[in-house]
């Protein structure tokens, strides 16, 4: 489980309000970003210091990336980011959830507008229960669905209450 920290502050218009000692307080970090993933931490964390991020970074450097739901239990990892090479934008990132050492894990594309990016424990969160999550459309490493179909798209962004990000 996840270390929380009660001081993380979002990006949005309610900086001064911390979020709750327990986990994630879901009407914070429940809102949408405009097709991006939205990042959330302390003012500190968010500073544009040395390198690029946190609202630009290489992509490899979220692989790997723990996900959690708001009640901080442990969703997988990302195994990879989806990019829509024609429209330029990230797409899906690809979770990795259950398993053991890799075998059996099963994937998932998340809407990238679905995650939460919290600088400050360097992990996505995810507004989905462990339970919701085991039964969502997912796939296998050697069977991936045809993501570049409109249907499948429209059904995965439903499914996790996201905006379509090329509307």
């Amino acid at each position: 489980m996840s270390n929380f920290n009660p001081n993380i502050r979002t990006t949005e218009a309610n900086l001064n309000t911390p979020l709750t000692a327990g986990g994630y307080d879901a009407n914070s970090v429940s809102g949408r970003s405009t097709g991006g993933a939205r990042i959330i931490g302390t003012p500190e964390s968010l500073q544009s210091g040395e390198g690029p991020g946190p609202y630009l970074m290489l992509a490899d450097t979220l692989e790997g990336n723990d996900v959690i739901n708001l009640q901080g239990e442990d969703l997988g990892e990302i195994k990879g980011l989806m990019l829509d090479v024609e429209r330029g934008r990230v797409a899906y990132a690809v979770l990795s959830f259950g398993g053991f050492l890799g075998l059996g894990d099963k994937l998932f594309a998340i809407p990238f507008s679905a995650l939460i990016l919290d600088t400050d424990n360097k992990q996505f969160v995810l507004n989905e229960s462990r339970d919701r999550l085991k039964t969502a459309p997912g796939f296998d490493k050697d069977h991936w669905p045809s993501m570049a179909d409109e249907r499948w798209a429209h059904e995965i962004h439903t499914y996790y209450n996201a905006s379509p990000y090329w509307e």
